[in-house]
């Protein structure tokens, strides 16, 4: 599998190629960004490591090198300036991922690609995307909240001492303020959450909390995510890459998924070699619902605002 990572000079992109490297799965990582020195750069570092993992192919490019890509990942954005707004800032990156999605289109795609959007706001960039490019219906992919959902694991796994890999938890909706955690299948080892030793309400809300401004966190601690983005964009590919059927919360533009219409947003999800294959609508409670349904309406509203 080809996969061509935009913006892939910055911290993100980056990461994102270094845990598709040490996957091994892969078996060629273009890396464009527009800095083709900061490009050529990152791919070098990678391919460095090459003879200790994986016979890979590891390169830089520009968009020519993207049009026979199984995957393109888009990770390029901007930051928010001091005093600027949400609202400015998603203006600004509406325009600046328009001028990628017209590079894509002008130098050509494979019509079987996938698109996976990481760029932030995430959910409007994945709508605006399923419009544009023109691909068949489950391509275009929204990381959405599965990095939500992973941080939310691992501080509750931390939390109550238990092992991460077995703490299944899911957040839903928005990649942003408005995300909704799903309490109500939420278990450690097939185990109740609610009934696990030391787990409180008390607990639990305070781990969301933590983990609904984890990016703002990050943005402080370190200047931003980037090994936890990498490992979530990964896990997408990987599930494309060996047609896993993997149900992982990602984003797309629904078509009646709990009622919801016309909006790019994170429910269970299917992902294998065709993408974003079909989506589950599992039971919830009804005030999750009504969550995820406020989500969407915020959603909407700002799609209302810049498109």
């Amino acid at each position: 599998m080809k996969v061509g990572i935009i913006g892939g000079g910055g911290i993100v992109g980056s990461s994102a190629g270094f845990a598709l490297q040490l996957g091994g799965i892969v078996h060629e990582i273009v890396i464009v960004d527009a800095n083709p020195e900061l490009a050529d750069g990152q791919a070098l570092d990678m391919l460095h490591g090459t003879a200790a993992i994986a016979d890979q192919s590891i390169h830089s490019g520009g968009y020519e090198h993207l049009t026979d890509a199984d995957v393109i990942c888009i990770t390029a954005g901007l930051r928010r300036k001091p005093d600027e707004s949400r609202l400015a800032l998603i203006n600004r990156n509406v325009v600046l991922f328009r001028s990628i999605l017209g590079e894509i289109k002008a130098k050509g795609h494979r019509p079987d690609a996938i698109v996976l959007v990481v760029s932030n706001p995430v959910d409007i960039l994945t709508y605006l995307a399923e419009k544009e490019l023109g691909l068949s219906r489950g391509r275009v992919i929204g990381l959405g909240t599965l990095l939500d959902t992973l941080r939310f694991r691992s501080l509750l796994a931390m939390s109550l001492r238990a092992p991460a890999t077995q703490l299944q938890a899911m957040i839903l909706g928005e990649h942003g303020d408005s995300m909704v955690p799903v309490w109500s299948s939420a278990s450690v080892a097939g185990l109740p959450l609610e009934k696990y030793p030391g787990f409180t309400h008390k607990l639990g809300e305070e781990v969301f909390q933590r983990a609904r401004t984890s990016g703002a966190e990050m943005i402080k601690k370190k200047t931003g995510a980037g090994f936890a983005v990498g490992v979530s964009i990964a896990e997408v590919i990987h599930a494309v890459a060996l047609d896993s059927k993997r149900i992982l919360p990602v984003s797309t533009v629904q078509n009646g998924c709990y009622g919801l219409r016309d909006v790019a947003i994170s429910v269970p999800t299917v992902v294998g070699r065709a993408g974003a294959e079909r989506t589950l609508e599992v039971d919830l409670w009804p005030k999750e619902v009504q969550g995820l349904k406020r989500s969407a309406a915020v959603l909407q509203e700002t799609l209302g605002q810049v498109l």
